[in-house]
């Protein structure tokens, strides 16, 4: 009995391992959101680099990531090498965000049966936010995070482009992501459009966390890691 239960602690270690985990380091003041992560506090921040893409995985261009978090917000930002920044501009506004180089967070409580959170950022600062529900294909585009609760903020550079935001632990609380024990089930991705070698627009799906699928879907549960809130000593 004793082997048989060593081997089941053995095939179920792979899962844990699997789990990533970002430590977020708390602030102990809130500071201005600018675009361009000028802050001091973002010095602090520990530099997240860990993305790729399983389907194409060679010349990816890089991609990091920061977050902090202070007693009332989680700050959060994008610094994104980019050779070729595409955004469309129909005005339509969130649907043009959905066709842009864009950068996206999603939050999803415990309980994969409720709704998760989307929030999709491009270069030019617009956004695109939905909830939806794991596995019925129902993402609802018309749902907006609370105005008073999310600010966002971005700027285009020599390398690329930079994206910056705040967003309200009160809201998050509200949404049943946040919860006492500082951790955040968090979804980290990116939209890399190019130009191919015929000249049309393609498109490379990017993540911190590579998802079990056939092809790119950042809706699955399993593109999720942890974004862990570390509190002041």
């Amino acid at each position: 009995m004793k082997y048989l239960l060593g081997f089941m602690m053995l095939c179920y270690l792979p899962i844990f391992a699997q789990t990533k985990t970002y430590v977020v380091r708390k602030t102990p003041n809130d500071f201005l959101v600018t675009g361009d992560g000028s802050a001091k506090e973002w010095e602090n921040a520990i530099v997240l680099s860990d993305f790729s893409n399983q389907y194409q995985p060679k010349n990816l261009p890089e991609t990091n990531f920061k977050a902090l978090w202070s007693n009332t917000h989680l700050y959060f930002l994008y610094y994104v090498e980019d050779h070729e920044i595409i955004t469309q501009q129909r005005g339509i506004e969130e649907l043009d965000t959905a066709k842009s180089d864009r950068v996206e967070i999603f939050f999803k409580p415990d309980d994969e049966t409720k709704p998760y959170y989307s929030l999709e950022m491009d270069a030019l600062g617009r956004h695109l936010d939905s909830d939806a529900q794991f596995y019925k294909n129902n993402i609802d585009l018309d749902w907006d995070w609370p105005t008073d609760d999310f600010v966002l903020k971005a700027s285009q550079h020599s390398k690329g482009y930079t994206v910056e935001g705040s967003i309200s632990l009160e809201s998050l609380r509200k949404l049943g992501i946040y919860k006492d024990d500082g951790y955040l089930n968090t979804g980290l991705y990116r939209g890399e459009y190019y130009s191919n070698a015929d000249n049309k627009v393609s498109i490379k799906w990017i993540s911190w966390v590579v998802a079990s699928t056939e092809r790119p879907n950042f809706h699955v549960p399993n593109s999720f890691g942890i974004l862990k809130l570390e509190t002041l000593e």
